[in-house]
């Protein structure tokens, strides 16, 4: 950011520059108007009227002074009362530019913001529809714990404590309660507020955290869950929060899907290589499949097939995906069921 003596220096720095290309060439109106301009757009209205009037007593100075013809004096005054005037419109111009381009970022900002919070009620609203599922998935490693707390005690109170069996219970009780922690920091992440943060982030790992998450809700629809992992798939340079929404939605998405369904329920997240630049995540599900010649529309704003949808989650993935540089898109399965795609350039492929 230039401080204030730097953009009212640029003033008589650039007019001075105008002076010394001028004076041999004896062009001042050009040069000068260009000198008006450097320091309209680059300093603002004050340097701007500043280069002015500086340009204007160094036009009268040293070239409405030279030795001229009678005829051709008109001429020269002319040309200085046109200069003048077409210097103070530049200026005005270049203000109303720099103001335009202020009021366009600003409002730039504020949609990305906007953006922002919309995804982040998009993913409490889908949080909220697991709740009671993730209150089982906290509530069992919790009762086990207890369960091997009091298992610890009752070797403790034994006329010969058993010092082995009671460490072995309190190790579980340690590993239980570690787990309920795991699962309540994966949620708060998703319920932080805050801006994007781009970093290494492994997808495998992503989704091996989301089917964390959301097998308790899929055991209630009576829906597996299935993951076919790349064992070398590149880490991708993105938004972990993110990113866990998109699949997260996704996954609820296809669990939501197969309520209707008689057959076999089946949910399988696949990671894969695209090619050598970007990964490829795939969720599939044996639903109803995508509405008939609306598989693009599906994408759209408030467009939703549930009845008390939002028709936002979809839209709001796409978007993420699109502005870590991917591709997000769904067909329907042989016989039934539908599959999202979406692709995300990997390390590699960003750094190059």
């Amino acid at each position: 950011m230039q401080s204030t003596f730097q953009r009212y220096a640029l003033a008589p720095i650039s007019c001075g520059i105008a002076l010394a290309v001028a004076w041999p060439i004896d062009a001042p109106a050009s040069c000068f108007l260009l000198a008006v301009m450097v320091s309209s757009l680059f300093g603002g209205l004050g340097p701007g009227l500043l280069s002015v009037g500086l340009s204007a007593l160094a036009f009268e100075h040293f070239f409405l002074g030279r030795t001229i013809p009678p005829a051709v004096e008109p001429a020269l005054y002319l040309r200085f009362a046109v200069f003048l005037i077409a210097g103070l419109v530049i200026t005005a111009l270049m203000e109303v530019k720099r103001r335009v381009e202020q009021s366009r970022n600003r409002a730039e900002e504020d949609l990305r913001q906007a953006q922002v919070d919309l995804a982040r009620v998009s993913r409490v609203t889908t949080m909220g529809e697991l709740t009671a599922s993730l209150a089982h998935e906290v509530n069992q490693p919790i009762a086990a714990a207890v369960t091997d707390a009091n298992t610890c005690l009752r070797w403790l109170k034994r006329d010969q404590p058993d010092l082995e069996e009671a460490r072995e219970a309190a190790a579980r009780v340690v590993k239980d309660v570690s787990r309920a922690s795991e699962i309540v920091s994966r949620v708060r992440v998703l319920f932080k507020k805050g801006t994007a943060q781009r970093e290494l982030v492994d997808m495998n790992r992503v989704i091996r955290e989301m089917v964390a998450l959301t097998r308790s809700e899929a055991t209630q629809h009576s829906t597996s869950i299935g993951a076919e992992l790349a064992p070398d798939l590149p880490q991708v340079m993105g938004d972990r929060v993110q990113l866990q929404q998109v699949l997260m939605n996704l996954m609820v998405n296809g669990i939501d899907a197969m309520n209707d369904a008689r057959q076999t329920r089946e949910l399988t997240i696949k990671s894969q290589r695209a090619d050598h630049e970007h990964i490829q995540i795939s969720v599939s599900d044996t639903g109803v499949g995508l509405p008939s010649d609306q598989s693009d529309q599906i994408f759209n704003a408030f467009f939703t097939t549930k009845p008390h949808g939002t028709g936002m989650g979809l839209r709001i993935s796409r978007s993420i995906i699109e502005s870590h540089g991917g591709r997000l898109w769904a067909e329907n399965n042989a016989p039934r069921g539908a599959t999202f795609h979406f692709t995300l350039p990997n390390k590699a492929g960003t750094h190059e």
